[in-house]
């Protein structure tokens, strides 16, 4: 996957520096995957077509989650 990518070098104050790669360690990425992903984001924001990463990361199956919310919340409570 290298091969198709080309390096660039981005000059960055230390404090912002600092927070990406804090955030990166934090996600268990890289730095780079990081800032990809940022411009990946920042690409769909521009273009008008934003991505959902997350949509269906929760997907239970159950089509009765909504109206059971307060059985479920209560059960987990008791835990």
């Amino acid at each position: 996957m290298l091969a198709y990518m080309k390096r660039t070098t981005v000059m960055l104050p230390d404090d912002l520096d600092a927070l990406l790669r804090h955030e990166a360690a934090r996600r268990g990425l890289t730095l780079s995957e990081l800032v990809r992903g940022a411009i990946e984001t920042y690409r769909g924001v521009l273009t008008g077509r934003r991505y959902l990463r997350a949509a269906g990361a929760g997907a239970s199956g159950r089509p009765d989650v909504s109206e059971r919310i307060e059985e479920i919340l209560a059960s987990e409570d008791r835990r």
